[in-house]
C-alpha cells in the first residue's frame, strides 16, 4: 500500500512540474488579404460551417479552451493544431499555388465524405462541430464548384509536380 502513494505522489509531482513546460498558445497573426475569405465569396452556409467545424485547427484564430492550460493536455492540442494548420490553415489560402489549393479543396471533399473531419477526438469535446450529412454535401458542392473554378483560370493546376 505504500508503493501505492509514493507512486501517486510522483504522478502529482510530475504533473505539477508539467504545468511549468507549456507551449504558446498566441495565435499567429492574420493578414485579412491572403485568406480564404478573401479570395473567394463564400457562400454563407458554408462559412458557418467552416466556423463551426473547420476554424480552430485550420486557421490562425483558434479559440482555446479553458483546458489548454494545463499540461498535458495543452501539448496534445497544440500539435494537433500545429498539424491541422501545416495541412491546411485558410488564413494563409492567398499563398497556396493554384495546385495545390486544388488538392486541398479535393480533399476537404474527400474527408468530410469519409468522416474524416472533424477528427473525432475534436468532436468528442465540440459536438456541435459534427457535420450533418446536409453540411457534408454543402462542403462538397461548394469546394467542387471553387476547384474547378481554379482549374479553369490556372489549367497547371492538374499537372502533377
Amino acid at each position: 500500500m505504500k508503493w501505492v502513494k509514493v507512486a501517486l505522489l510522483g504522478l502529482l509531482v510530475l504533473f505539477v512540474l508539467a504545468q511549468l513546460v507549456r507551449p504558446s498558445m498566441a495565435n499567429p497573426p492574420v493578414d485579412e488579404t491572403q485568406t480564404l475569405y478573401a479570395a473567394e465569396p463564400v457562400p454563407s452556409n458554408v462559412r458557418a460551417i467552416l466556423d463551426r467545424s473547420c476554424i480552430d485547427c485550420h486557421s490562425n484564430r483558434t479559440a482555446w479552451p479553458w483546458y489548454a492550460q494545463i499540461s498535458p493536455v495543452s501539448w496534445f492540442l497544440m500539435d494537433h493544431v500545429k498539424d491541422g494548420r501545416k495541412e491546411l490553415n485558410f488564413d494563409a489560402w492567398g499563398g497556396y499555388k493554384p495546385r495545390r489549393q486544388a488538392r486541398k479543396l479535393q480533399e476537404t471533399c474527400e474527408q468530410v465524405e469519409r468522416w474524416e473531419m472533424p477528427i473525432k477526438s475534436y468532436l468528442r469535446l465540440h459536438p456541435d462541430a459534427s457535420l450533418s450529412d446536409a453540411d457534408r454535401q454543402a462542403l462538397c458542392d461548394w469546394s467542387k464548384a471553387f476547384r474547378a473554378r481554379i482549374i479553369a483560370a490556372h489549367p497547371e493546376a492538374l499537372k502533377r509536380p
